[in-house]
């Protein structure tokens, strides 16, 4: 791939892998990935960093080994840890101990893919530190770690300001270039939509995907939907009545309760504010 410019590979990953527009991001997270900088891509729920992350281990032929971070991910899941019977059936060694995705990925050159990193606690943050710096880590009673070559970190992480999320130390931050991923523009989703359902009839696509936008302005919700709302409501409306409201109020409600939150205070209820959304959306619009 050495041969080809960062435009042909950003226009391959597109094709191969169905991906709408990122044109700027993607630029960004190659130019990272040819310079071996860990990346770390921020971004609301659902605008794509984990079909990002595939995308590019698939590109670059390597292995992904993924995480999921939570409150609970301890620093022995990260690496690995002892199983104490086999332990104690053949001593402290590599056939008793469970690798970790970390590991792993150090073992086998392989794309380390932290999804929600900044749900994980701190201590199991810093574990990545000595990995990043030199590619090794240090594991009791085996010895030290060396990562082959490819290996690769892209973490993920919503906003800081959402709950349930623990701050980044400043020396893991240090370690990552960043890419920031907002929403994209109105007509980029319109051909998400489009692409991930296969729905030609523009009608059906436009309205999905004007009824999601709104959610993420609506003043009583904290959080609006993401791109898989309008592609949920689209292929719901399918089989409902694509010329009657009630019927677009009914979908948006199944295609979006899950995907919003209520902003605290207000006492109205979810499916109400979707009504509201709905019905304000088709006043801006000659659809029936």
């Amino acid at each position: 791939m050495q041969d080809k410019t960062i435009d042909e590979m950003i226009a391959e990953i597109q094709a191969q892998y169905n991906i709408v527009g990122r044109t700027e991001e993607l630029r960004k997270c190659l130019a990272a990935k040819l310079a071996t900088r860990h990346i770390l891509m921020e971004g609301d729920v659902g605008v794509g960093k984990t079909t990002l992350a595939h995308a590019l281990a698939s590109y670059f032929s390597q292995e992904i080994e993924r995480v999921d971070g939570d409150e609970r991910y301890s620093s022995s899941k990260l690496v690995g840890h002892f199983d104490p019977p086999m332990v104690i059936e053949m001593g402290y060694s590599w056939d008793s101990f469970v690798t970790g995705p970390l590991t792993k990925a150090m073992q086998n050159g392989a794309i380390l893919f932290l999804n929600e990193l900044n749900r994980m606690p701190e201590g199991t943050q810093n574990v990545l530190l000595a990995a990043m710096d030199e590619g090794i880590i240090m594991i009791p009673k085996l010895g030290a770690i060396k990562a082959k070559e490819g290996f690769f970190i892209i973490s993920a992480m919503n906003p800081a300001e959402l709950v349930a999320t623990t701050p980044l130390s400043e020396a893991l931050r240090d370690r990552f270039v960043w890419v920031r991923l907002q929403y994209q523009p109105e007509e980029e989703e319109k051909n998400i939509v489009s692409v991930r359902t296969g729905i030609k009839d523009d009608k059906i696509v436009t309205i999905a995907v004007k009824i999601v936008r709104q959610t993420r302005d609506w003043p009583d919700l904290r959080r609006g939907a993401s791109i898989r709302g309008a592609i949920d409501l689209a292929a719901i409306i399918r089989f409902l009545e694509v010329n009657d409201m009630e019927s677009w109020v009914d979908g948006s409600i199944m295609a979006l309760a899950t995907k919003i939150e209520l902003e605290d205070g207000v006492e109205s209820q979810i499916e109400d504010v979707i009504r509201n959304i709905v019905t304000s959306t088709f006043k801006d619009l000659d659809f029936l």
